[in-house]
């Protein structure tokens, strides 16, 4: 969460600096916190890669990934010529010693042009497996030897599971100190998720109903159109629960439930967070059927065109059993959520792509209106992380006319009617690691607990293999398990997308 702090002088080295995500998300990035004055007047970006490339083959490939992936456009020549100089290429063959020591000689000629050690961010955008082997290179030659200046980033997954992170962990912590390891989580930075803390802590209206005493249920979908693409291989050991649930719902889990932190430095806000992770009520082997439904999508449409199975994609086995989906009942033990349903799902080819939280509250204990079929809507208070980014609290009020009827209303604030150019959450993070702000990345505790609190699901389908997949159509909401997840309680998913938001409250239907 970054307050706009003096960036010192900074070395920033890409592992994997011609691979997808650095020309993506990583290059924009930084030209946009360049461009906004939010990095230092010195700094150096330094991309790696296998293949020998000069300087001006690099900066020329990154110029034309910005004309397609930057928010930014119509820049004018000197703005982009003077943030391309501050890139360099070097070629690095991960596996050699000797190429981390000329690695080491290149930030030394730079930090003294610079005429001071400047502070060094590694970025890993490269996959899991070199972890180990970058890792020790670098506590090999020294190459980020002072704690308080140097620092590394690392994408998911953190490890495949419990044991395999803690082992990651101690490995890691052989050459960085805890402070210097961000663990990025890219949903931590977008601007909805980090406006719960202003909306729950900076407005005393909501606090005292953000409790058992007047929610009935939470639910959290995380849903996306496209199917695995090209990420068959990586996706073929991954799966839903490990690439979505372990990091980007527990953690829209927590900003939703934690406790008001003493202050907004960084311990504070990932204490309580940690609390909530360590409060999540773990799932004992023969509950997990109960409490947690997994799907594989088959053939279907989306909006309209035909799309093939999971099993028919590129690099899927023809009889795999991963899962494409996963929904979840999850409870909170502790004082303030104590008996309150949280319901997370995530899938691949569903029927429309939407990140959300809906908090639905408790329906009045005596209502003095009579009303038909359609009954009256619930409050609900909604919150859309993405493609829609705004706050939405829909209530009951009269229908305008003679008639005492009611009609639903709600009232909404529109991230895009107040910003059109709000940062992207890789600006944002990158932003607060130059800054040295680790609020918005994972402590390892926080790591630990999350994996922890699914490692029984892992356990037993590691052991039991699911009997009807694909059970669930391409372009639609899931399997009907997930609805029969929730009937069991008389809760149902909360269909939120904007067709039927908008046909239930124009509705005309009266509610006598």
């Amino acid at each position: 969460m970054s307050k706009f702090k003096n960036i010192n002088p900074t070395i920033i080295v890409i592992f994997g600096g011609t691979g997808d995500l650095a020309k993506r998300k990583l290059f924009p990035a930084f030209q946009n916190l360049y461009l906004d004055g939010r990095m230092s007047k010195k700094f150096q970006i330094i991309a790696l890669g296998r293949a020998e490339k000069s300087d001006d083959e690099f900066r020329s490939y990154v110029l034309e990934n910005l004309e397609t992936f930057s928010r930014k456009k119509g820049l004018s020549d000197p703005e982009t010529q003077k943030f391309l100089s501050h890139i360099t290429y070097h070629s690095l063959d991960i596996d050699k010693e000797e190429s981390y020591q000329s690695l080491n000689d290149k930030i030394n000629d730079i930090d003294e042009t610079f005429g001071e050690r400047a502070n060094r961010l590694f970025y890993l955008s490269i996959t899991p497996s070199f972890i180990t082997t970058i890792s020790n290179n670098i506590n090999k030659i020294g190459l980020a030897a002072n704690a308080k200046q140097d620092r590394i980033i690392i994408e998911k997954p953190f490890g495949y599971d419990k044991t395999s992170a803690i082992a990651l962990n101690e490995m890691l912590s052989q050459t960085f100190k805890e402070e210097q390891i961000y663990r990025i989580d890219h949903y931590l930075g977008k601007e909805t998720v980090q406006n719960i803390l202003a909306f729950r802590f900076g407005n005393s209206m909501f606090e005292p109903l953000w409790s058992r005493n007047f929610i009935d249920f939470v639910q959290i979908t995380v849903a996306e159109e496209v199917g695995v693409e090209e990420r068959g291989g990586f996706y073929e050991g991954v799966g839903a629960l490990k690439d979505m649930i372990q990091n980007h719902l527990l953690q829209i889990l927590c900003m939703t439930a934690m406790e008001a932190p003493a202050s907004l430095e960084a311990d504070d806000i990932r204490n309580r967070k940690a609390d909530v992770l360590k409060s999540i009520r773990r799932i004992k082997p023969d509950e997990v059927d109960h409490y947690v439904v997994r799907g594989q999508y088959d053939a279907g449409f989306i909006k309209g065109n035909p799309v093939h199975g999971y099993r028919q994609d590129k690099g899927i086995a023809p009889d795999s059993n991963t899962e494409t989906y996963v929904a979840m009942k999850i409870y909170l033990d502790n004082w303030r959520w104590q008996g309150i349903p949280f319901y997370l799902r995530t899938g691949k080819r569903m029927e429309e792509k939407q990140s959300s939280i809906i908090i639905q509250f408790k329906p009045v204990p005596h209502s003095a209106f009579s009303y038909g079929k359609q009954g009256m809507t619930p409050n609900r208070l909604i919150i859309n992380i993405q493609p829609a980014m705004d706050i939405k609290l829909q209530f009951m009020t009269k229908k305008p006319g003679l008639s005492l009827s009611l009609r639903p209303a709600e009232m909404v604030f529109d991230y895009f009617a107040c910003s059109t150019m709000s940062p992207e959450a890789y600006e944002t993070l990158i932003a607060d690691a130059l800054a040295g702000d680790p609020t918005l990345f994972m402590r390892w505790d926080q790591v630990e607990q999350a994996w922890d609190a699914i490692d029984t699901i892992q356990q037993v389908w590691k052991t039991t293999a699911p009997t009807n997949f694909p059970n669930y159509k391409a372009g639609s909401w899931g399997p009907e398990e997930a609805d029969e997840l929730l009937a069991r309680q008389g809760h149902a998913w909360i269909q939120n997308s904007q067709s039927n938001i908008k046909e239930e409250i124009l509705d005309d239907t009266d509610i006598q």
